[in-house]
């Protein structure tokens, strides 16, 4: 292989990078190759978004290359939806994998290896049950027991694997076992299970296999026949080095790979476990995996956030082996989505609790069109028409019978500016039959036109609003944390600790400009935030959006 250049190209210093500089300086390998191996049993989230950006950036610093493999080794609980739902993940973060390889691919040469491990005296079949072999594991003060089992003879061992191969037991009726050291202060080297039985469909080898590698076995196997110089990883996995190593060298594999561990990435309220996502999805609580409440990263896409937010939310986090995970404020992803989306989003006006107002001077008949700028702070967005007549609708809580001291919008009486528009008064109301009022009457000053230049008098309050005539109905998802903070909470199941107030859903309106409107488009509506056109549940005729984050947030980076 060609040797790679030891310069790094993009990615800040952190100590993974210091490594493979030195082992590349020093020619221990000439080419950096990682790899992101995924188990296809659930739909990826944003944890796996930083282990991704670090698998490719690593190898692109460094002109190596990347795999995505799935680690498939649990016919179970994998399904091809979730290898599909992966592969689209990890392609619009924007990573493109050099090789597509499956765990499954392998089982041919895992099982050559495990025989190697027999033959060799280092690997066993155990008739012990998984409840036995868990109650003679040990603990962390006291050594395991071995297994009444452990010592059969190679050519026994050799007999057993093959009739397990061929479907002859039940599942749980054998294990195989690698021999290591019952009393090893590494609890993952006191003879871990090599092999086990599970007689069920697999979705990429059908029925041929009825026996299956467990993860801590096949993962460096995989590794080493993909010939992955850096094989990285979260920290959990720190006390299998070990064992990988173990299985490395044991198994004579002619490629060596190494395993580095980084910490894990946890957000605040929200979960970070596939098993209790799919808790979460299977109990109904969300609406599938790609709920925009979920960390998911389809529930991220579908919410609005964008691939580059999601890149620069996890480079400025960096890589780090301190103790244990690392749990970040989910605030800082909301500020990097607002920092991504300030100068490409079309900034418009949408009610979401409308109030109609009738402007009583304004002609019956008239509707004006008004310029509009599209982002205030891009200048090259440009600008936009947007009708106005004698009817309009604005927000309902910007307007008070009784309003406080400080309250600067609508209220009798007093006046406010619209939004790229007039000056109008309130001087009158209407209330239904239960004193809820529906409807105001207000005056509008035809000389105080928004870029007019008039200076006669100012207001203090300006309230966003769209034409009645022309409003386009919208459905909007208003968002909060998934989860209730674990003070509230403590002692509770995270299942009772969903927020009941993490959806609420709201009918209001948008300009007539947003007819238009497409799956994913984004907007910043004014005072409200920024909002993502929903890909589930929009059509042609019915508009829905999804609140992505608010417009500011006391969280600084």
């Amino acid at each position: 292989m060609e040797t790679k250049s030891a310069t790094p190209t993009s990615t800040p210093s952190n100590f993974i990078k210091n490594i493979v500089i030195e082992d590349l300086k020093t020619g221990k390998v000439s080419q950096v190759i990682t790899r992101f191996p995924p188990e296809p049993n659930g739909y990826l989230h944003i944890g796996h978004a930083k282990s991704i950006c670090i698998n490719f950036e690593l190898a692109d610093d460094f002109k190596g290359l990347t795999n995505l493999r799935f680690d498939d080794t649990n016919p179970v609980k994998e399904d091809t939806e979730f290898v599909e739902a992966i592969k689209e993940d990890v392609a619009w973060l924007g990573y493109q994998w050099d090789g597509l390889f499956f765990a499954s691919d392998y089982f041919e040469e895992i099982y050559n290896r495990a025989v190697l491990l027999i033959r060799k005296g280092l690997a066993y079949v155990d008739d012990l049950n998984a409840d036995q072999i868990r109650e003679t594991r040990g603990t962390l003060t006291e050594p395991g027991q071995n297994s009444p089992y452990r010592e059969r003879s190679v050519d026994e061992n050799l007999s057993l694997f093959e009739q397990m191969r061929k479907g002859d037991f039940q599942n749980g009726e054998k294990v195989l076992r690698a021999k290591i050291d019952m009393a090893s202060p590494n609890i993952n080297l006191r003879d871990p299970v090599i092999y086990r039985i599970v007689h069920a469909h697999h979705h990429n080898t059908g029925d041929k296999w009825c026996i299956y590698p467990m993860y801590a076995f096949a993962h460096p196997l995989e590794d080493a026949i993909e010939g992955v110089s850096h094989s990285i990883c979260t920290l959990e996995f720190e006390d299998q080095r070990p064992f990988y190593d173990w299985v490395i060298q044991e198994c004579e594999m002619p490629s060596v790979p190494r395993q580095y561990e980084f910490v894990r990435l946890n957000l605040t309220n929200t979960v970070m476990s596939k098993r209790k996502l799919k808790l979460l999805v299977d109990e109904k609580a969300v609406d599938g995996w790609d709920d925009p409440r979920m960390p998911t990263i389809s529930g991220l896409r579908r919410r609005g956030f964008t691939p580059e937010a999601i890149r620069n939310f996890v480079r400025e986090l960096g890589v780090s082996r301190g103790g244990g995970a690392s749990t970040v404020d989910a605030r800082m992803l909301d500020h990097f989505i607002r920092e991504d989306l300030k100068l490409k989003a079309l900034r418009t006006m949408g009610v979401l609790n409308p109030l109609k107002v009738v402007i009583t001077n304004y002609p019956e008949d008239q509707v004006e069109m008004l310029e509009a700028e599209n982002n205030s702070e891009n200048p090259e967005m440009g600008s936009r028409q947007i009708p106005f007549s004698r009817e309009i609708y604005i927000e309902q809580d910007d307007f008070m019978e009784n309003p406080p001291n400080k309250y600067f919008r609508l209220f009798p009486g007093n006046e406010v500016r619209l939004k790229n528009a007039y000056f109008i008064k309130c001087n009158d109301f209407v209330k239904d039959e239960n004193g809820k009022v529906v409807e105001l009457h207000c005056t509008y000053d035809v000389e105080t036109k928004s870029g007019s230049g008039f200076t006669g008098r100012k207001v203090k309050g300006t309230i966003h609003w769209v034409d009645a005539k022309s409003a386009v109905p919208a459905e909007f998802r208003l968002y909060e944390p998934l989860i209730l903070d674990d003070e509230e909470n403590e002692g509770a199941s995270f299942l009772e600790n969903l927020n009941p107030n993490s959806l609420q859903i709201v009918q209001g309106f948008v300009e007539e400009n947003m007819k238009q409107a497409k799956p994913h488009d984004k907007f910043q509506f004014f005072r409200h935030g920024y909002f993502n056109v929903d890909s589930k549940y929009t059509t042609d005729d019915h508009l829905v959006f999804n609140l992505i984050v608010s417009l500011k947030s006391s969280f600084e980076v």
